[in-house]
């Protein structure tokens, strides 16, 4: 299913759009896979996330969780059905070492990893798709570009 081809843009503006996007990737996204998702405060990763995760639960039959932002916890699970959703927010976090502590590249291949504030740790993950969340027209709109690396 074609969401985008690389760098071209999609407006998420509406929320709407954001809920419609986030259902197109709950179909492609796959246990093992990793997204990275950059962007400003405010700019609508965590709105995101909480589409898709309620989506693979919908497409699960499973109770609809609150998705939250995980800044002060560092990393939230979430049950699909068929694997968990790991939710990591690196904002906080200062070294390598303070990754490496929350145990984010443990058994990636086994679940779908979710990574805001990824910039700390992207020469570690080599192939992953990197979701742009932008502000444009002095804040007015939202976009998003997705890459496949």
């Amino acid at each position: 299913m074609r969401i985008a081809t690389n760098s071209e843009k999609i407006d998420i503006t509406l929320e709407v759009d954001t809920v419609k996007l986030a259902k197109k990737f709950s179909h492609i996204l796959k246990k093992g896979d990793v997204v990275f998702l950059y962007g400003e405060i405010g700019v609508g990763k965590t709105t995101f996330i909480k589409h898709l995760i309620n989506n693979f639960q919908k497409n699960s039959d499973l109770k609809l969780t609150e998705v939250t932002s995980p800044t002060f916890n560092l990393v939230n699970e979430y049950d699909s059905g068929d694997f968990i959703i790991y939710h990591y927010d690196l904002f906080r976090l200062k070294n390598i070492q303070e990754i490496n502590n929350i145990g984010l590249l443990e058994n990636i291949d086994k679940n779908l990893t979710l990574i805001e504030w990824p910039e700390k740790i992207e020469k570690m993950i080599k192939n992953r798709i990197s979701l742009f969340f932008e502000y444009e027209n002095n804040f007015d709109r939202r976009s998003i570009k997705i890459q496949r690396f």
